[in-house]
């Protein structure tokens, strides 16, 4: 049974999406990224890199944790238990778009929690595939935002 109610995740999620798109706003001018490019970065634009990648990681946690469990129980949907079931069961009705894509989401989230202090290449590239598909993840936040408004 999920503790939270819906609007209270979507309030969590939709503020971990607006800090993200503030911060990717603010880099759109650095990207693409490269290592000379990242050896230069000020501490304005590590800050905000910094409030990029951990509101990336922030967001797809609360979706993939809270958000989604939330929604298939809006929908009246059967609690299944394994992480991979619930993603197939909302691609199926409709809650995402692609369970595929949110494993690459998930998966460039992972990416995040390996440092490469001294290896600026893997870090940028790193943030740079990170930044594209950034929009991918609002977008879906979107699209189950809708989704759950249909079913509330």
């Amino acid at each position: 049974m999920i503790t939270d109610t819906y609007p209270a995740i979507l309030q969590t999620c939709k503020r971990h999406a607006e800090l993200l798109a503030h911060a990717k706003t603010r880099l759109q001018p650095r990207f693409p990224l490269t290592a000379a490019s990242m050896q230069q970065l000020d501490d304005i634009g590590l800050a905000f890199l910094d409030q990029f990648s951990t509101r990336f990681a922030k967001l797809q946690d609360t979706m993939g944790a809270r958000l989604f469990p939330a929604v298939l129980e809006l929908a009246k949907e059967p609690e299944d238990s394994a992480f991979l079931d619930k993603l197939h069961r909302l691609e199926k009705i409709g809650g995402i778009p692609s369970a595929t894509q949110w494993l690459l989401l998930h998966e460039m989230r992972n990416e995040f929690s390996h440092d490469y202090p001294n290896n600026p290449d893997i870090q940028s590239a790193i943030l740079n595939r990170a930044f594209l598909l950034a929009n991918d993840m609002l977008a879906v936040l979107q699209h189950i935002e809708r989704f759950a408004a249909r079913h509330s």
